[in-house]
Protein backbone atom coordinates (compact mmCIF):
# COMPACT_ATOMS: atom_id res chain seq x y z
CA UNK A 1 0.00 0.00 0.00
CA UNK A 2 1.52 3.13 -0.90
CA UNK A 3 1.21 5.94 1.97
CA UNK A 4 3.21 8.94 -0.47
CA UNK A 5 0.92 11.34 -1.04
CA UNK A 6 1.56 14.74 -3.78
CA UNK A 7 1.65 17.71 -1.33
CA UNK A 8 -1.38 19.16 -2.91
CA UNK A 9 -3.62 19.49 -5.76
CA UNK A 10 -1.65 21.76 -7.45
CA UNK A 11 1.41 19.45 -7.17
CA UNK A 12 -0.49 16.24 -8.31
CA UNK A 13 -1.71 18.97 -11.93
CA UNK A 14 2.13 19.79 -12.39
CA UNK A 15 3.61 16.64 -11.64
CA UNK A 16 1.13 14.95 -13.56
CA UNK A 17 1.68 17.68 -16.70
CA UNK A 18 5.46 17.17 -16.39
CA UNK A 19 4.67 13.18 -17.29
CA UNK A 20 3.11 13.93 -20.06
CA UNK A 21 4.93 16.87 -21.65
CA UNK A 22 8.10 15.91 -23.18
CA UNK A 23 10.14 15.35 -26.40
CA UNK A 24 7.16 13.79 -27.71
CA UNK A 25 4.77 17.33 -27.36
CA UNK A 26 7.63 19.58 -28.91
CA UNK A 27 10.02 17.88 -31.02
CA UNK A 28 8.21 14.88 -32.21
CA UNK A 29 4.68 16.59 -32.52
CA UNK A 30 6.47 19.69 -35.25
CA UNK A 31 8.07 16.43 -37.14
CA UNK A 32 5.15 14.58 -37.18
CA UNK A 33 2.98 17.52 -38.27
CA UNK A 34 5.33 18.59 -41.03
CA UNK A 35 5.73 14.63 -42.94
CA UNK A 36 1.54 14.92 -42.59
CA UNK A 37 0.44 17.43 -44.36
CA UNK A 38 0.36 20.05 -41.92
CA UNK A 39 -2.88 21.11 -40.31
CA UNK A 40 -4.82 17.73 -41.84
CA UNK A 41 -3.15 15.77 -38.76
CA UNK A 42 -4.68 17.89 -36.00
CA UNK A 43 -8.08 16.66 -37.16
CA UNK A 44 -7.13 12.82 -35.97
CA UNK A 45 -4.81 14.42 -33.15
CA UNK A 46 -7.44 16.36 -31.75
CA UNK A 47 -10.33 13.37 -31.80
CA UNK A 48 -7.39 11.11 -30.55
CA UNK A 49 -6.58 13.43 -27.27
CA UNK A 50 -10.61 14.02 -26.68
CA UNK A 51 -12.10 9.92 -27.03
CA UNK A 52 -9.27 7.98 -25.95
CA UNK A 53 -6.54 10.17 -23.86
CA UNK A 54 -8.63 11.39 -21.59
CA UNK A 55 -10.94 8.07 -20.73
CA UNK A 56 -7.33 6.47 -20.50
CA UNK A 57 -6.17 9.28 -18.24
CA UNK A 58 -8.93 9.22 -15.85
CA UNK A 59 -8.88 5.59 -15.84
CA UNK A 60 -4.96 4.49 -14.36
CA UNK A 61 -5.47 7.79 -12.26
CA UNK A 62 -8.69 6.00 -10.72
CA UNK A 63 -6.70 2.61 -10.90
CA UNK A 64 -3.93 4.12 -8.53
CA UNK A 65 -6.10 5.82 -6.18
CA UNK A 66 -8.61 3.07 -5.12
CA UNK A 67 -5.74 0.60 -4.89
CA UNK A 68 -2.73 2.90 -3.96
CA UNK A 69 -0.27 0.58 -5.16
CA UNK A 70 2.34 0.69 -7.86
CA UNK A 71 1.44 -1.00 -11.29
CA UNK A 72 2.70 -4.86 -11.03
CA UNK A 73 0.75 -5.43 -7.13
CA UNK A 74 -2.20 -3.58 -8.93
CA UNK A 75 -2.05 -6.26 -11.34
CA UNK A 76 -1.36 -8.82 -8.68
CA UNK A 77 -4.40 -7.55 -6.57
CA UNK A 78 -6.62 -8.75 -9.48
CA UNK A 79 -5.09 -12.22 -9.92
CA UNK A 80 -1.75 -13.50 -8.94
CA UNK A 81 -0.99 -14.74 -12.13
CA UNK A 82 -1.46 -11.33 -13.74
CA UNK A 83 1.72 -10.15 -11.94
CA UNK A 84 3.60 -11.04 -14.63
CA UNK A 85 2.06 -8.18 -16.69
CA UNK A 86 2.76 -5.75 -14.47
CA UNK A 87 6.33 -7.18 -14.64
CA UNK A 88 6.16 -6.43 -18.19
CA UNK A 89 4.81 -3.38 -18.79
CA UNK A 90 7.56 -2.06 -15.86
CA UNK A 91 10.39 -4.18 -18.35
CA UNK A 92 9.04 -2.34 -21.52
CA UNK A 93 8.46 0.88 -19.67
CA UNK A 94 12.15 0.87 -18.47
CA UNK A 95 13.55 -0.48 -21.31
CA UNK A 96 12.21 2.91 -23.19
CA UNK A 97 13.55 5.10 -20.70
CA UNK A 98 16.75 3.81 -21.66
CA UNK A 99 17.14 5.50 -25.20
CA UNK A 100 14.86 7.94 -24.30
CA UNK A 101 17.58 9.23 -21.37
CA UNK A 102 20.10 9.14 -24.35
CA UNK A 103 18.38 11.41 -26.55
CA UNK A 104 17.43 13.20 -23.08
CA UNK A 105 21.44 13.31 -23.01
CA UNK A 106 21.64 14.58 -26.76
CA UNK A 107 19.52 17.52 -26.21
CA UNK A 108 21.55 18.74 -22.57
CA UNK A 109 24.34 18.47 -24.86
CA UNK A 110 23.28 20.78 -27.65
CA UNK A 111 21.81 23.01 -24.58
CA UNK A 112 25.44 23.58 -23.05
CA UNK A 113 27.06 23.56 -26.29
CA UNK A 114 25.07 26.74 -27.61
CA UNK A 115 25.06 27.87 -23.38
CA UNK A 116 28.72 27.98 -23.53
CA UNK A 117 29.16 29.26 -27.46
CA UNK A 118 30.14 26.57 -29.35
CA UNK A 119 27.01 25.80 -31.32
CA UNK A 120 27.45 22.43 -31.90
CA UNK A 121 25.77 20.24 -34.77
CA UNK A 122 24.21 16.99 -35.26
CA UNK A 123 27.55 15.05 -37.36
CA UNK A 124 30.48 16.64 -35.46
CA UNK A 125 28.46 15.94 -31.84
CA UNK A 126 27.79 11.87 -32.52
CA UNK A 127 31.31 11.86 -33.86
CA UNK A 128 32.51 12.61 -30.42
CA UNK A 129 32.50 10.82 -27.09
CA UNK A 130 30.05 13.91 -25.72
CA UNK A 131 26.63 11.51 -26.55
CA UNK A 132 28.23 9.02 -24.04
CA UNK A 133 29.01 11.30 -21.56
CA UNK A 134 25.69 13.06 -21.19
CA UNK A 135 23.76 9.93 -21.34
CA UNK A 136 25.58 9.80 -18.30
CA UNK A 137 24.70 12.99 -16.99
CA UNK A 138 20.81 12.59 -17.91
CA UNK A 139 20.80 9.31 -15.96
CA UNK A 140 22.23 10.60 -13.04
CA UNK A 141 20.43 13.69 -12.57
CA UNK A 142 16.90 11.46 -13.93
CA UNK A 143 18.17 8.74 -10.87
CA UNK A 144 18.80 11.71 -8.24
CA UNK A 145 15.50 13.53 -8.83
CA UNK A 146 13.36 10.05 -8.29
CA UNK A 147 15.27 9.37 -5.06
CA UNK A 148 14.26 12.28 -3.08
CA UNK A 149 10.64 10.57 -2.84
CA UNK A 150 7.09 11.86 -4.31
CA UNK A 151 7.16 15.41 -2.57
CA UNK A 152 10.95 16.40 -2.40
CA UNK A 153 11.86 14.98 -5.57
CA UNK A 154 9.40 14.62 -8.31
CA UNK A 155 6.39 17.26 -6.89
CA UNK A 156 9.43 19.88 -5.86
CA UNK A 157 11.03 19.47 -9.90
CA UNK A 158 7.92 19.57 -11.61
CA UNK A 159 6.67 23.31 -9.64
CA UNK A 160 10.71 24.57 -11.37
CA UNK A 161 10.71 23.16 -14.41
CA UNK A 162 7.18 23.09 -15.77
CA UNK A 163 6.37 27.16 -15.28
CA UNK A 164 9.78 27.32 -16.83
CA UNK A 165 9.02 25.19 -19.96
CA UNK A 166 5.76 27.05 -20.83
CA UNK A 167 7.29 30.50 -20.16
CA UNK A 168 10.16 29.53 -22.64
CA UNK A 169 7.34 28.06 -24.86
CA UNK A 170 6.12 31.35 -24.93
CA UNK A 171 8.83 33.69 -25.21
CA UNK A 172 9.79 31.58 -28.15
CA UNK A 173 6.36 31.66 -29.64
CA UNK A 174 6.27 35.48 -29.71
CA UNK A 175 9.47 35.90 -30.78
CA UNK A 176 8.60 33.85 -33.59
CA UNK A 177 5.35 36.30 -33.98
CA UNK A 178 8.09 38.74 -35.61
CA UNK A 179 9.43 36.15 -38.20
CA UNK A 180 8.69 36.83 -42.18
CA UNK A 181 6.83 33.69 -42.61
CA UNK A 182 4.76 33.53 -39.63
CA UNK A 183 1.29 33.97 -41.38
CA UNK A 184 2.39 31.16 -43.89
CA UNK A 185 3.39 28.99 -40.72
CA UNK A 186 -0.09 29.60 -38.94
CA UNK A 187 -1.83 28.75 -42.06
CA UNK A 188 0.67 25.12 -42.81
CA UNK A 189 -0.69 24.40 -39.15
CA UNK A 190 -4.36 25.12 -38.86
CA UNK A 191 -5.63 24.89 -41.84
CA UNK A 192 -6.39 21.04 -42.36
CA UNK A 193 -6.41 19.05 -46.06
CA UNK A 194 -9.60 17.25 -45.35
CA UNK A 195 -8.42 14.92 -48.69
CA UNK A 196 -5.24 13.46 -46.94
CA UNK A 197 -7.66 11.99 -44.36
CA UNK A 198 -8.28 8.96 -45.99
CA UNK A 199 -5.24 7.91 -45.45
CA UNK A 200 -4.83 5.67 -42.38
CA UNK A 201 -1.58 6.24 -41.83
CA UNK A 202 -2.33 9.80 -40.54
CA UNK A 203 -4.82 7.97 -37.95
CA UNK A 204 -2.24 5.70 -36.84
CA UNK A 205 0.48 8.46 -36.24
CA UNK A 206 -1.96 10.74 -34.81
CA UNK A 207 -3.48 8.12 -32.29
CA UNK A 208 0.18 6.87 -31.66
CA UNK A 209 1.23 9.66 -30.85
CA UNK A 210 -1.29 10.61 -28.34
CA UNK A 211 -1.14 7.69 -26.29
CA UNK A 212 2.87 8.43 -26.60
CA UNK A 213 2.77 11.85 -25.55
CA UNK A 214 -0.01 11.95 -23.24
CA UNK A 215 2.16 9.16 -21.34
CA UNK A 216 -0.65 6.91 -21.16
CA UNK A 217 -1.29 3.10 -21.16
CA UNK A 218 2.61 2.71 -19.36
CA UNK A 219 1.47 2.78 -15.89
CA UNK A 220 2.99 6.16 -14.92
CA UNK A 221 -0.49 7.48 -14.38
CA UNK A 222 -1.35 4.68 -12.31
CA UNK A 223 1.92 4.92 -10.59
CA UNK A 224 0.69 8.65 -10.21
CA UNK A 225 -2.57 8.72 -9.15
CA UNK A 226 -1.91 6.16 -6.28
CA UNK A 227 -0.39 9.61 -4.37
CA UNK A 228 -3.75 11.62 -5.20
CA UNK A 229 -5.72 12.61 -2.54
CA UNK A 230 -9.55 11.56 -2.42
CA UNK A 231 -11.59 14.51 -2.57
CA UNK A 232 -9.30 15.26 -6.28
CA UNK A 233 -11.31 15.48 -9.29
CA UNK A 234 -9.84 13.03 -11.83
CA UNK A 235 -12.07 14.07 -14.37
CA UNK A 236 -11.28 17.41 -14.57
CA UNK A 237 -7.59 16.87 -13.41
CA UNK A 238 -7.72 14.37 -16.84
CA UNK A 239 -9.06 17.48 -18.82
CA UNK A 240 -6.34 20.18 -17.53
CA UNK A 241 -3.84 17.94 -18.26
CA UNK A 242 -4.72 16.97 -21.57
CA UNK A 243 -5.26 20.54 -22.38
CA UNK A 244 -1.32 21.86 -21.49
CA UNK A 245 -0.11 18.93 -23.44
CA UNK A 246 -2.66 19.85 -26.46
CA UNK A 247 -1.20 23.32 -25.64
CA UNK A 248 2.65 22.92 -24.89
CA UNK A 249 2.73 20.99 -28.47
CA UNK A 250 0.63 23.41 -30.87
CA UNK A 251 2.56 26.42 -29.41
CA UNK A 252 5.78 24.08 -30.20
CA UNK A 253 4.48 24.21 -33.54
CA UNK A 254 3.92 28.13 -33.44
CA UNK A 255 7.88 28.23 -32.38
CA UNK A 256 9.24 25.63 -35.31
CA UNK A 257 7.17 26.29 -38.55
CA UNK A 258 7.82 29.77 -38.54
CA UNK A 259 11.59 29.52 -38.38
CA UNK A 260 11.59 26.77 -40.79
CA UNK A 261 9.44 28.81 -43.31
CA UNK A 262 11.93 32.42 -43.21
CA UNK A 263 15.08 30.70 -43.23
CA UNK A 264 13.98 27.86 -46.48
CA UNK A 265 13.84 24.80 -44.32
CA UNK A 266 11.36 22.02 -45.06
CA UNK A 267 8.67 20.84 -42.87
CA UNK A 268 8.91 17.88 -43.87
CA UNK A 269 12.49 16.82 -42.51
CA UNK A 270 10.76 15.28 -39.50
CA UNK A 271 13.01 15.22 -36.31
CA UNK A 272 16.52 15.86 -38.45
CA UNK A 273 15.27 19.56 -37.80
CA UNK A 274 15.83 19.18 -34.09
CA UNK A 275 19.76 18.47 -34.69
CA UNK A 276 20.85 19.39 -37.75
CA UNK A 277 18.71 22.14 -39.67
CA UNK A 278 17.17 24.46 -36.76
CA UNK A 279 21.18 24.68 -35.78
CA UNK A 280 22.38 25.90 -38.82
CA UNK A 281 19.40 28.48 -38.66
CA UNK A 282 19.88 29.63 -35.17
CA UNK A 283 23.76 30.01 -36.48
CA UNK A 284 21.84 32.74 -38.82
CA UNK A 285 19.20 34.55 -37.44
CA UNK A 286 19.21 37.42 -35.13
CA UNK A 287 19.68 36.60 -31.28
CA UNK A 288 20.20 33.20 -32.40
CA UNK A 289 22.20 31.88 -29.59
CA UNK A 290 19.90 32.59 -27.07
CA UNK A 291 16.84 31.53 -29.16
CA UNK A 292 18.94 28.46 -29.40
CA UNK A 293 20.10 27.93 -25.39
CA UNK A 294 16.28 28.59 -25.01
CA UNK A 295 14.77 25.83 -27.56
CA UNK A 296 17.27 23.38 -26.54
CA UNK A 297 16.78 24.44 -22.59
CA UNK A 298 13.07 23.99 -23.42
CA UNK A 299 13.53 20.35 -24.67
CA UNK A 300 15.81 19.33 -22.15
CA UNK A 301 13.67 20.17 -19.00
CA UNK A 302 10.26 18.61 -21.19
CA UNK A 303 12.49 15.54 -21.39
CA UNK A 304 14.08 15.60 -17.53
CA UNK A 305 10.25 15.74 -16.14
CA UNK A 306 9.35 12.72 -18.45
CA UNK A 307 12.13 10.47 -17.70
CA UNK A 308 11.21 11.10 -13.87
CA UNK A 309 8.38 9.67 -14.72
CA UNK A 310 9.43 6.84 -16.61
CA UNK A 311 11.70 5.11 -13.84
CA UNK A 312 9.26 6.50 -11.16
CA UNK A 313 6.64 3.46 -12.49
CA UNK A 314 9.69 1.03 -11.72
CA UNK A 315 11.22 2.39 -8.39
CA UNK A 316 7.82 2.28 -7.00
CA UNK A 317 7.10 -1.54 -8.21
CA UNK A 318 10.84 -2.41 -7.24
CA UNK A 319 9.88 -0.14 -3.61
CA UNK A 320 6.37 -1.81 -2.94
CA UNK A 321 7.38 -5.31 -4.05
CA UNK A 322 10.62 -5.71 -2.35
CA UNK A 323 12.44 -4.91 1.18
CA UNK A 324 14.35 -2.38 -1.03
CA UNK A 325 14.38 1.26 0.50
CA UNK A 326 13.29 4.22 -1.99
CA UNK A 327 17.17 4.69 -2.46
CA UNK A 328 18.14 1.21 -3.00
CA UNK A 329 15.59 0.74 -5.35
CA UNK A 330 16.48 3.86 -7.54
CA UNK A 331 20.22 3.06 -7.06
CA UNK A 332 19.90 -0.71 -8.79
CA UNK A 333 17.06 0.11 -11.44
CA UNK A 334 19.13 3.71 -12.49
CA UNK A 335 22.24 1.34 -12.88
CA UNK A 336 19.87 -1.04 -14.52
CA UNK A 337 18.85 1.40 -17.17
CA UNK A 338 22.15 2.52 -17.64
CA UNK A 339 23.60 -0.74 -18.13
CA UNK A 340 20.44 -1.33 -20.82
CA UNK A 341 20.98 1.85 -22.47
CA UNK A 342 24.53 2.08 -22.99
CA UNK A 343 24.58 0.34 -26.51
CA UNK A 344 21.85 3.13 -27.81
CA UNK A 345 24.29 5.45 -26.39
CA UNK A 346 27.44 3.48 -28.10
CA UNK A 347 25.35 3.90 -31.39
CA UNK A 348 25.49 7.71 -31.91
CA UNK A 349 29.48 7.79 -31.06
CA UNK A 350 32.88 6.77 -32.23
CA UNK A 351 32.14 3.18 -31.66
CA UNK A 352 29.02 3.35 -34.34
CA UNK A 353 27.66 0.12 -32.38
CA UNK A 354 25.12 -1.81 -34.76
CA UNK A 355 23.40 -5.03 -35.25
CA UNK A 356 23.20 -6.32 -38.85
CA UNK A 357 24.40 -2.70 -40.08
CA UNK A 358 21.95 -0.98 -38.03
CA UNK A 359 22.13 1.45 -35.05
CA UNK A 360 21.25 0.08 -31.65
CA UNK A 361 18.87 2.72 -30.69
CA UNK A 362 17.26 2.14 -34.04
CA UNK A 363 16.50 -1.35 -33.20
CA UNK A 364 14.96 -0.79 -29.95
CA UNK A 365 13.03 2.30 -31.47
CA UNK A 366 11.41 0.03 -33.69
CA UNK A 367 10.94 -2.80 -31.64
CA UNK A 368 10.16 -1.80 -27.47
CA UNK A 369 9.36 2.30 -28.25
CA UNK A 370 6.78 1.09 -31.15
CA UNK A 371 5.09 -1.80 -29.56
CA UNK A 372 5.38 -2.18 -26.08
CA UNK A 373 2.91 1.09 -25.11
CA UNK A 374 0.01 -0.25 -27.32
CA UNK A 375 0.33 -4.06 -25.66
CA UNK A 376 0.74 -2.50 -21.95
CA UNK A 377 -2.45 -0.07 -22.75
CA UNK A 378 -4.41 -2.78 -23.93
CA UNK A 379 -3.23 -5.10 -20.76
CA UNK A 380 -4.03 -2.40 -18.25
CA UNK A 381 -7.48 -1.72 -20.27
CA UNK A 382 -7.96 -5.71 -20.60
CA UNK A 383 -7.11 -6.85 -16.23
CA UNK A 384 -9.09 -3.77 -14.94
CA UNK A 385 -11.66 -2.85 -16.78
CA UNK A 386 -12.85 -6.72 -18.79
CA UNK A 387 -11.65 -9.05 -16.17
CA UNK A 388 -11.84 -6.71 -12.30
CA UNK A 389 -14.52 -4.16 -13.62
CA UNK A 390 -13.83 -1.69 -11.16
CA UNK A 391 -17.26 -0.34 -9.77
CA UNK A 392 -15.14 2.77 -9.01
CA UNK A 393 -13.73 3.16 -12.54
CA UNK A 394 -16.91 3.11 -13.96
CA UNK A 395 -18.07 6.19 -11.59
CA UNK A 396 -15.06 8.27 -12.28
CA UNK A 397 -15.32 8.06 -16.13
CA UNK A 398 -18.97 7.95 -16.04
CA UNK A 399 -19.94 8.33 -19.62
CA UNK A 400 -16.52 7.49 -20.86
CA UNK A 401 -16.53 4.06 -19.70
CA UNK A 402 -18.13 2.62 -23.14
CA UNK A 403 -14.79 4.24 -25.00
CA UNK A 404 -12.66 2.47 -22.17
CA UNK A 405 -14.16 -0.72 -22.95
CA UNK A 406 -14.78 -1.08 -26.31
CA UNK A 407 -13.17 2.02 -28.59
CA UNK A 408 -10.13 2.21 -27.10
CA UNK A 409 -9.71 -1.97 -27.19
CA UNK A 410 -10.31 -1.78 -30.61
CA UNK A 411 -8.10 1.44 -31.67
CA UNK A 412 -5.20 0.29 -30.09
CA UNK A 413 -5.37 -3.19 -31.92
CA UNK A 414 -5.67 -1.15 -34.94
CA UNK A 415 -2.90 0.75 -34.39
CA UNK A 416 -0.68 -1.76 -33.25
CA UNK A 417 -1.74 -3.90 -36.47
CA UNK A 418 -0.79 -0.78 -38.86
CA UNK A 419 2.62 -0.24 -37.00
CA UNK A 420 3.35 -4.25 -38.05
CA UNK A 421 2.44 -4.09 -41.10
CA UNK A 422 4.41 -1.02 -41.95
CA UNK A 423 1.07 1.93 -42.32
CA UNK A 424 2.73 3.80 -39.34
CA UNK A 425 5.92 4.73 -38.17
CA UNK A 426 7.25 3.75 -35.48
CA UNK A 427 7.18 5.67 -31.59
CA UNK A 428 9.40 8.16 -32.12
CA UNK A 429 11.74 7.82 -35.91
CA UNK A 430 14.23 9.76 -33.76
CA UNK A 431 17.27 8.91 -35.70
CA UNK A 432 18.33 11.04 -38.66
CA UNK A 433 20.23 9.98 -41.85
CA UNK A 434 18.81 6.14 -41.80
CA UNK A 435 16.29 4.62 -43.81
CA UNK A 436 13.63 2.65 -41.25
CA UNK A 437 11.47 -0.39 -40.84
CA UNK A 438 14.21 -2.77 -42.45
CA UNK A 439 13.84 -6.18 -42.23
CA UNK A 440 15.98 -6.37 -39.10
CA UNK A 441 13.78 -3.87 -37.32
CA UNK A 442 10.65 -5.97 -38.62
CA UNK A 443 12.03 -9.08 -36.94
CA UNK A 444 12.51 -7.79 -33.78
CA UNK A 445 9.21 -5.69 -33.23
CA UNK A 446 7.38 -9.33 -34.34
CA UNK A 447 9.70 -11.28 -31.78
CA UNK A 448 8.70 -8.87 -29.15
CA UNK A 449 4.71 -9.14 -30.49
CA UNK A 450 4.98 -13.02 -29.58
CA UNK A 451 6.33 -13.03 -26.74
CA UNK A 452 3.69 -10.57 -25.19
CA UNK A 453 0.87 -12.76 -27.43
CA UNK A 454 2.30 -16.00 -26.05
CA UNK A 455 2.96 -14.47 -22.23
CA UNK A 456 -0.55 -13.10 -22.34
CA UNK A 457 -2.43 -16.71 -23.81
CA UNK A 458 -0.39 -18.53 -21.26
CA UNK A 459 -2.24 -16.81 -18.42
CA UNK A 460 -5.46 -16.08 -19.89
CA UNK A 461 -5.28 -20.33 -20.14
CA UNK A 462 -4.49 -20.91 -16.85
CA UNK A 463 -7.10 -18.39 -14.82
CA UNK A 464 -10.72 -19.93 -13.65
CA UNK A 465 -12.89 -16.98 -13.85
CA UNK A 466 -10.96 -14.52 -11.37
CA UNK A 467 -12.93 -12.83 -8.98
CA UNK A 468 -14.51 -9.52 -9.05
CA UNK A 469 -12.99 -6.96 -6.90
CA UNK A 470 -15.52 -4.55 -4.82
CA UNK A 471 -15.73 -1.30 -5.89
CA UNK A 472 -15.61 1.64 -3.66
CA UNK A 473 -18.96 3.39 -3.16
CA UNK A 474 -18.70 7.26 -2.69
Amino acid sequence: MTTARWSSGFGFVLATVGAAVGLGNIWRFSAVVGQNGGGAYLVPYLIAAVVCAVPMLVLELAIGRRLRTDVVSAFRSVKTEYTALGWLIVGGVLLILSYYLVLTGWVLGFFLSWLVGSQTTFAPFTASWLPVGFFVVATAMTGGVVSMGVRGGIERMATVVMPTVFALLVALALYAVTLPEWNRAVVFLFTPEFSVLTDLGIWSAAFGQVFFSMSVGQGIMLTYGSYVEEGTDLLRSSFVVTAADIGAAIIAGLVIFPIVFSFGLQPTLGTELAFTTLPTAFATMPFGRVIAVAFFGLLFFAALSSSVALLEVGVAAAENTTRLSRQRATLLLTGGVFAAGVPSALSYSPVTLTVAGRPVLDLVDESVGTFALPISALCIVFVFVWVANLEVVREELGRLYPLVRYLIPAVLVAVTAARTVGIARPAWRLVVGHARNGPLGLLVAVVFLLAFAVLGWEIRNRLPAPPRLPGRRR
